[in-house]
C-alpha cells in the first residue's frame, strides 16, 4: 500500500522537479490510500494558488485512491505519534495512517526524513 502526503500531491499537480518521483504510487490506484487530511491540505493550497476549478480537479484525482477518514482510534494514535516524533498535527495523522495500513509514505516533506516506512525525496534547491 502507498500513501502520498500533501507535499507530494502538490508537487505532482504543479509538475515540479520532483513530480516524477511520485508517479509510482499514483499509477497503482488499487494500492493508493488517501488520508482525509491530505484532501484538506491540498484543496486549501490549490484554492489559494490556482483557483477553485483546479482545486476541484485535484480532489477528484485524489479520490481515485481510497480516502481514509480520521476516526477516534487513528486520532489518538496520531496524537501519540505527534508527541513521540515531534511531528505537526497533519503530518502525524498522515504518518499514523500510513503505519496503520503498513503503507509506504511518499513525500518531500523534511519532517518525515529518516522515519521508517518513508520514501523521502528532498526538495530541489533553487
Amino acid at each position: 500500500m502507498n500513501v502520498l502526503d500533501s507535499s507530494g500531491w502538490l508537487e505532482y499537480f504543479a509538475d515540479g522537479p520532483n513530480a516524477a518521483n511520485f508517479t509510482t504510487p499514483l499509477t497503482e490506484l488499487d494500492r493508493l490510500l488517501v488520508p482525509s487530511i491530505t484532501l484538506y491540505e491540498v484543496y486549501k493550497s490549490m484554492l489559494r494558488q490556482r483557483g477553485k476549478q483546479m482545486a476541484v480537479e485535484a480532489i477528484a484525482a485524489m479520490k481515485r485512491g481510497r480516502v481514509l477518514p480520521l476516526d477516534e482510534p487513528l486520532a489518538l494514535k496520531a496524537a501519540a505519534t505527534s508527541l513521540e516524533l515531534k511531528l505537526p498535527m497533519a503530518d502525524s495523522i498522515i504518518y499514523a495512517t500510513a503505519r496503520k495500513h503498513d503503507a509506504l509514505l511518499w513525500t518531500q516533506d523534511v519532517d518525515f526524513q529518516g522515519l521508517s516506512g518513508v520514501r523521502y525525496y528532498p526538495k530541489p534547491v533553487g
